[in-house]
């Protein structure tokens, strides 16, 4: 278990898989777990999941940003995401990442770019800005910004992620945020992480459970795990947890039947919805993330006229080979 996830890792963080994908990502079936290019791909793919009861939390993909214009240019297609979720009514958020905006090379210009996010999320009906989590090393950055930006704003959270041992430590740092809980999907040292599925699922239980119990604001669960999700529904029904209060989440193109039926039970309800061509990274974390996910993309992808898994196991042997020739 551990090698595979080692090997969709260290896929996920090599740049020149990731801009090969970008050219051929349509042709692999990418958007079978990416909603499209385009505004007007995610805005329908919205409004799809809204038709449904159904909301969106909407991630403008991009890795290796590297120059303050690529900062600053995925700030700006992020503000045109918000400006057509708040113009056609749809029941969405957005999700960012510091490190597109600028963090791993200046962090004042990250600030900077999430500071006009957030106040521009604002005037959009408090419309939420969820900070994604990333690797253990941008932790520090995205704890002091989110700790910047809520001593003026209401509209913003974070993702508490499980493998963590300091997890429980960010949850009662921020009881009056919305939240996300997630297990993790990168690889962390053993030194500051649980490494074994068994540690990681018991401290996940154990943070929606305290979260649930305990939480002033909004809590996202997001899991395909269907023991999980199971587990919660008995826990808030024994504990009279109002479902006012929580939501699953679950990530674009993965057990859509699942999360349809789960909404249909009266749940809260997000899909969270990546889109643009640096799709590669994003999808490789998934795998990694939870192996089961490699079983479900397949039963979901592999259908009359889409191979995606296929075709993405047929990329990485063949850009591997190129890589090694290079």
């Amino acid at each position: 278990m551990g090698l595979v996830k080692n090997f969709f890792i260290a896929l996920s963080n090599n740049a020149f898989l990731n801009e090969s994908a970008k050219k051929i990502g349509p042709s692999l079936g990418a958007n079978r777990v990416v909603a499209g290019n385009t505004i007007d791909d995610v805005v329908k793919t919205i409004q799809r999941l809204n038709d449904k009861n159904i909301a969106a939390t909407v991630d403008n993909l991009g890795e290796f940003v590297n120059s303050k214009q690529e900062a600053i240019a995925a700030k700006n297609d992020i503000l045109k995401i918000m400006s057509a979720i708040h113009e056609n009514g749809l029941d969405a958020h957005v999700s960012i990442k510091l490190s597109q905006l600028g963090a791993e090379f200046d962090r004042q210009l990250a600030y900077d770019n999430a500071y006009e996010i957030v106040q521009k999320a604002a005037e959009y009906n408090q419309m939420h800005i969820n900070f994604d989590t990333e690797k253990y090393d941008s932790l520090s950055d995205i704890t002091h910004t989110l700790d910047q930006l809520k001593t003026e704003f209401s509209n913003v959270g974070t993702v508490i992620q499980a493998y963590l041992f300091k997890a429980d430590e960010l949850l009662d740092k921020y009881p009056d945020l919305r939240l996300r809980l997630v297990k993790g999907a990168y690889k962390e040292s053993p030194h500051i992480a649980y490494q074994t599925t068994e540690e990681i699922d018991a401290n996940y239980l154990h943070l929606i459970e305290k979260r649930l119990l305990n939480a002033k604001n909004f809590t996202s669960i997001a899991t395909h795990d269907h023991r999980i999700i199971n587990h919660v529904k008995a826990f808030v029904e024994a504990n009279n947890i109002d479902k006012s209060q929580f939501e699953f989440q679950m990530l674009y193109g993965f057990r859509s039947e699942l999360a349809e039926s789960i909404a249909k039970e009266g749940y809260n309800f997000t899909i969270y919805v990546p889109y643009g061509d640096d799709w590669f990274g994003y999808f490789m974390r998934r795998l990694a993330e939870r192996p089961q996910n490699l079983a479900l993309a397949f039963k979901e992808f592999v259908k009359p006229k889409s191979l995606a898994v296929i075709g993405v196991a047929g990329l990485v042997a063949i850009l591997l080979g190129k890589s090694c020739k290079k």
